[in-house]
């Protein structure tokens, strides 16, 4: 049956190109979401009343931290008989080719540094900066899946759902499930329900509850968006479960576990400081 209501989607993902220097909607929207989360990682640390000096560093050891780590996940975890054979190819990130689950591994190895260097200095903690940077993750998480929405990459099976994308860029004929959208879609109202809880319970919150919060949303959501995803390399073809679905496991019984324990064992959300942490308390409640 013909779906006429399809979406034909095939826009250029180059905004400009001017000879060698190539700007694509993917670089701007990636690039955005760390901007974005600065900001409110530093509204986070104001209203906390802790000091904004070290975000700067913060906001570059993400970065590296999420490009490094989505990179060798990619080639490690998708396509490791061919990087491995070809190690100089894994530097060539503008070609394509990250995967999320690298990058979340690389971002709480690269907290485990960060709090190491500053923590004790600033009184914080691995799960008290995890419950903050996991917030702006999720709308970070959005944007780059808008970015492969722009690329026409990463999308699903055939639909005949009236919201089905016929990817003409990629030679497509038939509407496929914009799996892309999914996921911003579901990146996006988990950004939003975890910035209200902090927000507005933050006071009442244990340390690790939003992270826990985060890793099970998000990769739940991740789980059961890759049923109606194609396969990203040939060897998924056959599997059960594919590649994502099975790195999302780990992340979301750790979640559940990290949940419990936040629950019954974790300390207070805020940092108490004696008068300063009364005041801190104060300001959260407004």
């Amino acid at each position: 049956m013909i779906n006429f209501l399809a979406i034909t989607w095939a826009p250029s993902p180059e905004i400009f190109s001017i000879g060698p220097i190539h700007l694509r909607y993917y670089s701007i929207l990636f690039v955005s979401g760390f901007i974005i989360g600065y900001y409110i990682v530093s509204w986070f640390f104001k209203r906390e009343n802790l000091p904004t000096n070290i975000l700067d560093t913060l906001l570059y050891v993400l970065l590296g931290a999420t490009l490094v780590g989505a990179r060798l996940g990619h080639c490690l975890f998708y396509e490791p008989d061919y990087y491995l054979a070809h190690p100089i190819e894994i530097l060539k990130v503008w070609e394509g080719g990250l995967a999320s689950h690298g990058g979340a591994i690389a971002i709480i190895l690269a907290m485990w540094w960060f709090v190491a260097k500053y923590g004790k200095q600033f009184k914080f903690d691995f799960l008290w900066l995890m419950d903050r940077i996991m917030i702006p993750t999720a709308l970070a998480a959005m944007l780059i899946r808008l970015g492969n929405l722009m690329n026409s990459e990463i999308y699903g099976n055939p639909t005949d759902s009236p919201w089905g994308f016929i990817f003409t860029l990629r030679g497509e004929t038939v509407p496929k499930h914009p799996t892309q959208l999914y996921e911003a879609i579901a990146y996006f109202a988990i950004f939003i329900v975890l910035i209200l809880i902090y927000k507005n319970f933050l006071p009442k919150l244990k340390r690790g509850t939003l992270f826990a919060l985060f890793l099970i949303s998000m990769f739940s959501a991740r789980f059961f968006i890759e049923f109606v995803k194609e396969p990203q390399v040939a060897f998924e073809q056959g599997m059960s479960l594919n590649m994502g679905q099975w790195m999302s496991i780990p992340f979301i019984v750790g979640g559940i576990l990290l949940l419990i324990y936040s629950i019954y064992k974790g300390k207070p959300a805020m940092i108490e400081t004696g008068t300063k942490g009364t005041q801190t308390g104060s300001r959260g409640k407004k």
